[in-house]
């Protein structure tokens, strides 16, 4: 055996040398190859153990976990494994837009607020968005590669959607704050940019717990300023609507009442507020809050959520857009839809989005929209977006198809600063027209416009690195022999454990939308009624049913198979009468003539073939049926005349 060195490697292999905890416990180190571990600090080992145990024979992770680092931490893989989250609750102030409208009467604010570039915000945000659909993108959102992973491949928000959505400026100054702010720094702010007290501005941010100021009280205190007013008291108001604006928009947060005051920091210059790139801070903005969603114990979502609804329906606009035709292509394409919810559930969304096709995407939505705003250079960026702390990497190389090139593989993605060298990245935005693609590294364009392509190792490639679906084969909807197995054994007899399988059941079929048969529904609710009946054979099987026992008394709608329900409908026959002939039921539910003098027929709806509703006692003082008889439906026997 080759001698070993004080580090605890052999002679003939290669050496590393020992971390401290190792020395400490005198750990020796086994023979590896010498590849080092590209981001020691930001993945330790830990995090990687944990993923291959929760994906180890998962089918539907990700192979290769080189790129989706932290999937194991994402709502995708807990929902692989069973575990379940309800739909995000949505932070979306489309309809506290407008009320803090800008009428004649305020002409002087809208001028500074038109020549900020902010002015499609007040009429283009929507105000209802879907909590199913926005649900199912966040699912699919990737933090390390900002992407929504399809089943076909990676889609993203880019710049060019920015721009034709919103219609604001995506070049310029990148939003930068110099640390965050303290309440007393938020105070001082309030009264030196809006005017107020420091009585009423300390109130107002010891209300909000932080150095934030409620949407209510901005509207309150300026609201009611007209172009009537002093100069000073305009300027104020101007500030204070922008503020509105951008916190019921673009940098909407989750606490759904307020805004942080340190973004009125970029309005105390109301002539350089129209220099800064409101759109590329809006996507990483959007960016960081998607990514926050992804983790499984989070239960809401900011951010601008008009702009991620309106990029769903451009991109796919036979699955859940409604357009309005009143629509022009000089006004923003955010009001080209009319928002609404979707009926379906969020794992019926899911579903849908599992079974997307390639051909169902529209790849390339603006095209009739080029000739009023062309697309933009900077759309070809790569690099990282900025808006205050916030960081987040921008990589249009990885859905070239949204810009009608051919997608290759792309390299692996970039990890965006740390913030306090942040000023490194604001030098890198400045020169961005030097950080641009390359019409050699966006490769070919396809054949044809919309047409998805890609290269032939694209798809076998994306396979390994990416988790294509997120419904699990056995929780999928449908009533299928796989959602079956899943369910409770039937061998239990409680009547606790009955019911939770037959809830369980029932939940599968329901939360699978209204897309499914009525054969799918109707074997549900047949099962589920065997369930809770206690017997493992439903009504539906072709099997003889033993005969009910003979009894005066109603019997229990529980103890019945399912289609004997309908004869609880008619009341039973008195005690005297002869029991019912039962025959096959006929192909329609018509009663033959009876003859004159005769009680008339009973009709019920047919029960299912060799299925009997329940028959009272019979009578042994009366006489037997006439078997000869031949009748198509349920009928009493004649009573025999008195004499």
């Amino acid at each position: 055996m080759p001698p070993r060195t004080r580090g605890g490697y052999t002679s003939d292999a290669p050496r590393r040398r020992p971390t401290g905890s190792e020395r400490r416990r005198r750990v020796h180190l086994r023979e590896v190859d010498p590849v080092p571990d590209p981001d020691p600090v930001e993945h330790p080992q830990h995090d990687r153990d944990e993923t291959e145990e929760v994906f180890e024979g998962a089918p539907g992770g990700p192979i290769d976990r080189s790129i989706l680092r932290s999937f194991h931490k994402h709502v995708a893989a807990k929902i692989w494994l069973g575990e379940d989250r309800a739909p995000l609750k949505l932070v979306n102030h489309g309809a506290k837009l407008q009320l803090w409208e800008l009428d004649m009467e305020r002409s002087r604010i809208y001028e500074t607020v038109h020549r900020s570039g902010l002015a499609p915000l007040t009429s283009c945000s929507h105000r209802v968005a879907s909590r199913p659909m926005l649900s199912a993108f966040c699912e699919r959102w990737q933090p390390e590669t900002t992407t929504f992973h399809m089943p076909f491949g990676e889609m993203t928000i880019t710049l060019d959607d920015v721009a034709s959505i919103l219609h604001i400026p995506v070049t310029g100054s990148m939003i930068s704050f110099p640390q965050p702010l303290r309440v007393d720094d938020a105070n001082a702010l309030l009264v030196e940019l809006l005017g107020t007290t420091d009585v009423e501005a300390s109130r107002e941010t010891e209300q909000c717990r932080s150095p934030s100021v409620r949407l209510l009280w901005l509207r309150d205190h300026f609201s009611t300023i007209t172009d009537a007013s002093s100069d000073d008291d305009i300027m104020f108001a101007t500030r204070a609507f922008l503020l509105h604006l951008v916190g019921c928009t673009l940098f909407a947060d989750k606490s759904a009442t307020s805004v942080a005051v340190v973004y009125l920091e970029l309005f105390r210059d109301l002539s350089m507020v129209g220099s800064y790139a409101w759109g590329a801070a809006c996507l990483a903005y959007l960016y960081r809050q998607l990514t926050t969603a992804t983790r499984f114990e989070v239960r809401q979502l900011g951010g601008y959520l008009t702009l991620l609804q309106a990029w769903i329906y451009e991109h796919f606009p036979e699955m859940f857009s409604s357009p309005d035709m009143s629509y022009t292509e000089s006004r923003p394409r955010a009001l080209r839809w009319r928002p609404h919810v979707i009926p379906d559930s969020l794992q019926s969304v899911r579903e849908r989005l599992d079974r997307l096709q390639i051909s169902e995407v529209c790849w390339q939505p603006y095209v009739d929209h080029r000739a009023e705003h062309p697309l933009p250079d900077i759309a070809w960026y790569s690099g990282c977006l900025k808006c205050g702390q916030v960081m987040e990497p921008y990589h249009p190389k990885r859905v070239l198809r949204q810009f009608g090139y051919i997608q290759t593989i792309p390299p692996r993605p970039f990890t965006p600063p740390r913030p306090d060298r942040s000023i490194l990245l604001e030098q890198y935005w400045e020169r961005w027209t030097d950080h641009v693609l390359t019409d050699q590294s966006r490769g070919r364009r396809c054949h044809y416009s919309g047409s998805g392509e890609s290269v032939p190792e694209y798809m076998a490639w994306y396979d390994r690195i990416s988790h294509r679906i997120v419904q699990p084969p056995q929780l999928r909807s449908g009533f299928t022999t796989d959602a079956r197995s899943s369910l409770p054994s039937h061998a239990a007899s409680t009547s606790d454990t009955r019911a939770a399988r037959a809830l369980t059941l029932l939940r599968l079929v329901i939360s699978g939308g209204r897309e499914q048969s009525v054969d799918v529904f109707w074997g549900a609710l047949n099962e589920a009624h065997g369930i809770l009946a206690g017997s493992d054979e439903t009504s539906a099987s072709h099997s003889t049913p033993s005969p009910a026992p003979a009894s005066h008394s109603t019997p229990s709608p529980a103890t019945l198979p399912f289609f004997s329900l309908a004869t609880f409908v008619y009341p039973p026959a008195a005690s005297d009468d002869p029991p019912p002939l039962i025959v096959p039921p006929p192909p329609a539910s018509v009663a033959p003539p009876a003859a004159s003098g005769d009680p008339p027929p009973l009709i019920v709806p047919p029960p299912p073939a060799s299925v009997a509703p329940p028959a009272p006692a019979a009578d042994p003082s009366a006489p037997a049926p006439d078997s000869t008889a031949s009748t198509t439906v349920y009928v009493r026997a004649k009573r025999k005349k008195k004499t």
